[in-house]
C-alpha cells in the first residue's frame, strides 16, 4: 500500500509535526547518551591512571616534564595523570650480576655480584647504567690485581667489594657479596 505523502501532510499536519520532533528528539536523546557515555568512560580511565600501586620491596620514581618529582614507597598513592610517569621500579631486596669470562679482560675469572640499593633518589640518576658501572669496576680490579687460586680468590673478591663499594656508596647503593669462581 503506497501513501502519498503531499495528501497526508494537508489532512494531518500536527501528525507530521510531532513524527519530526520525536525524531529529532531521539536523535538528540542518542548523541547526548553517547557523549555522557564517552564522558563516562575517560573520566574513569583518567582516575584509574592516577592511581599508582607500588608492592612491599619495591620504590618507584615519579618524574614530571623529565625531573624527579618524589620517589613513591610501598602502598597506595595518588598521582597526576598524564604529567606525572614512573620512570624506574627500584627492587630494595637486591640484585644479582654475573660476570662473565668474555665480559671481563682477564678472561680466566667469573663470579656473581651481589648488589642493592640503600637509597633510592640517589641511585635514581644511575640506576639503567648500575650493571655497566659494575662491570666496568670489576674490569679495573681484575687489571690491577693478579688473578690467584684458592684462598687468594676469596681475597680478589673482597677488594674488588671495597673497590665497587667506594664507587658505588655515594651513588645510593652498595655491593653486599662478590664471588668469584674459577673459570
Amino acid at each position: 500500500m503506497k501513501v502519498n505523502l503531499c495528501g497526508l501532510r494537508q489532512l494531518y499536519p500536527q501528525v507530521i509535526a510531532v513524527t519530526q520532533q520525536t525524531i529529532g528528539n531521539l536523535l538528540f536523546f542518542k548523541t547526548m547518551m553517547t557523549a555522557a557515555l564517552t564522558l563516562l568512560l575517560v573520566s574513569t580511565a583518567l582516575i584509574a591512571s592516577a592511581v599508582r600501586h607500588v608492592p612491599a620491596g619495591q620504590v618507584y620514581s615519579l618524574y614530571r616534564r623529565g625531573k624527579l618529582v618524589r620517589v613513591l614507597q610501598q602502598g597506595t598513592h595518588l598521582v597526576l595523570p598524564l604529567l606525572d610517569r614512573v620512570a624506574h621500579k627500584i627492587n630494595l631486596a637486591g640484585q644479582t650480576l654475573r660476570l662473565d669470562a668474555s665480559q671481563e679482560d682477564a678472561g680466566e675469572v667469573r663470579g656473581t655480584v651481589y648488589w642493592q640499593v640503600l637509597e633510592p633518589e640517589r641511585a635514581d640518576a644511575v640506576f639503567e647504567q648500575v650493571d655497566q658501572l659494575i662491570r666496568r669496576g670489576a674490569r679495573e680490579v681484575l687489571r690491577n690485581e693478579p688473578v690467584a687460586a684458592g684462598a687468594d680468590r676469596r681475597d680478589l673478591g673482597a677488594r674488588m667489594k671495597q673497590s665497587l663499594n667506594s664507587a658505588l656508596r655515594e651513588r645510593g647503593m652498595m655491593v653486599t657479596r662478590v664471588e668469584l669462581d674459577a673459570a
